[in-house]
């Protein structure tokens, strides 16, 4: 049976077909006298017969089979779940495709985009059935932002925040807009107030937090810094940026010493980010443990070289081996 590939036409068309009506409804199924074999049933759905496909196709996830059999198995169900909007079942059936071929990239591909469907079929049903929602702007709002129109997604964010003064996360949404935004001299401020905003409708924001503190932080207010970061490093105990910003704004406080604990917390949460041993070799330098800053530094060495080769690998593959730079020495 053709692979994924085959499959791409009917989703994308699909996809086309929601964003001019409502999603189609279920194909009923035909009644069942027998159970049919699952390669009769891999058979029927490739000619289109899902009603009498699926319950064999549906069965077959997670019982024993050989490996093409359950690929076609898994992308035939699929097939069919997403020509009739059974969002349910084309979930259960790239979950199961994922797991039987885990990192195999043709079902990788394949799920970027049967995601991508499910969230163009649920944002259009989000606009046929509640078109004035607030949820409907916040939509209208995230596309102006991937657009680069700051302006319009301000407005629509604001809209937002009309129809309901308490919607958590828009506050954050506009203070994050103003922050793209080309700097002016209230840019700050600005912002500022909009995160504080947010943490008056929600106090346990972390992120919230975390802005509020890099905003202290880039105007030298170290206690508020400090506190901010200590905040969101409390809200948020995996949050390596929080415990990296608390370090370094202790250091530029003067408090060597307690800037060694969220400095070594961020490197125990993310050991391959050369950021984290960076600040953490700064410290202890500052504190007189040299072996231990000299051993840091050499693991940000380390790690920014694989980090290069890393982003260096992801744009070959992406952009081709003749677009990568050449190492600077």
């Amino acid at each position: 049976m053709a692979r994924s590939t085959l499959y791409f036409a009917p989703l994308l068309l699909a996809a086309s077909v929601s964003a001019q009506a409502p999603p189609r409804p279920s194909a009923p199924a035909k009644p069942q006298t027998a159970a049919i074999p699952l390669s009769r049933a891999i058979e029927l759905a490739a000619q289109g017969h899902c009603g009498e496909a699926m319950p064999a196709l549906k069965a077959a996830v997670g019982r024993p089979a050989d490996s093409a059999m359950k690929r076609d198995a898994g992308e035939a169900g699929l097939r069919c779940a997403m020509t009739y909007n059974q969002s349910a079942d084309a979930t259960r059936f790239i979950e199961w495709l994922r797991v039987e071929f885990p990192r195999d990239p043709e079902i990788l591909y394949l799920a970027t985009h049967v995601y991508s469907d499910l969230s163009v079929r649920a944002s259009q049903e989000l606009l046929f059935t509640n078109p004035g929602s607030p949820q409907v702007h916040q939509l209208n709002a995230e596309a102006q932002e991937t657009q680069g129109n700051w302006d319009g997604a301000l407005s629509e964010y604001r809209t937002v925040l009309e129809r309901d003064p308490h919607t958590r996360g828009i506050h954050s949404r506009i203070g994050r807009l103003i922050l793209s935004k080309p700097p002016t001299p209230t840019t700050l401020d600005d912002a500022k107030a909009e995160f504080e905003a947010e943490l008056k409708i929600d106090p346990d924001d972390a992120a919230a937090e975390y802005v509020l503190g890099e905003i202290a932080r880039q105007k030298e207010q170290w206690d508020d810094s400090v506190r901010h970061f200590r905040r969101a490093s409390e809200l948020d105990v995996s949050m390596a940026d929080a415990f990296i910003g608390l370090g370094r704004s202790l250091l530029a406080a003067g408090q060597v010493e307690q800037a060694i604990a969220p400095l070594k917390q961020a490197v125990k949460l993310e050991p391959a980010n050369p950021t984290t041993h960076y600040f953490s070799a700064l410290a202890l330098a500052k504190a007189g443990r040299k072996e231990d800053a000299d051993r840091e530094m050499s693991l940000y060495k380390e790690t920014s070289v694989r980090a290069q080769k890393q982003k260096d690998d992801i744009n070959a593959g992406v952009l081709g081996p003749q677009h990568i730079e050449q190492p600077k020495p």
